[in-house]
């Protein structure tokens, strides 16, 4: 049975969220002040969407590999791919469910990780895809009340608590890790702050 796509009515106009783009150009900018970038890495960005934080990251990288279990977000990132600044690969698959036997520098990922239930799993998986001393640089809302979707649909956690993600990193092997505010998401209701968390193998 085909999964459903549940962001399938959001992917045309996904860019068009002038939030969206600041929030993700805030998170690049702090992963390129936190991370030693080179034109040598090739990157992950998991939960790619249309591509956001892999355009403001391309620059400093050779390559970036969306991974993405929505075929309707990563065919606007491969719509796009040639106003990227590095070489692109696109992988639809869920990482939730499976695994990708593939080695990476770094992963990257903005505004995904509450979609995934089992985080355990997740950073298990990050540690054995990534090549020593490869980093991970995971963007997310901190602890929210439920009220930053408005349909929670497909959403497991409302935001995390940074002490809770630093020790679920550190089981899976992780080091180094720390935490920075990214940038806060203003609402009609109530502003909501989004971290950087990044570590290493």
């Amino acid at each position: 049975m085909q999964k459903e796509d549940l962001f399938a009515h959001k992917s045309k106009s996904w860019d068009m969220n002038s939030k969206r783009v600041g929030n993700a150009r805030s998170i690049a900018e702090l992963i390129v002040k936190n991370i030693s970038l080179d034109k040598t890495m090739e990157l992950m960005d998991f939960g790619a969407g249309t591509g956001l934080l892999s355009y403001f990251i391309a620059p400093y990288v050779k390559k970036i590999t969306a991974v993405d279990n929505s075929p309707s977000m990563l065919l606007e990132f491969e719509n796009k791919c040639n106003e990227f600044a590095c070489e692109t690969e696109v992988i639809e698959k869920d990482l939730s469910t499976h695994t990708l036997d593939r080695k990476f520098d770094g992963i990257i990922s903005s505004m995904t990780v509450h979609h995934i239930k089992d985080l355990v799993d997740l950073f298990s998986k990050f540690y054995d895809m990534l090549n020593e001393n490869g980093f991970i640089a995971i963007a997310d809302l901190d602890t929210e009340d439920g009220s930053f979707h408005s349909d929670n649909t497909g959403v497991h956690h409302h935001g995390f608590d940074r002490e809770v993600l630093k020790e679920i990193a550190e089981e899976a092997g992780f080091r180094e890790v720390s935490f920075d505010t990214a940038s806060v998401i203003n609402k009609p209701h109530r502003e909501f702050t989004v971290f950087l968390m990044t570590a290493v193998k």
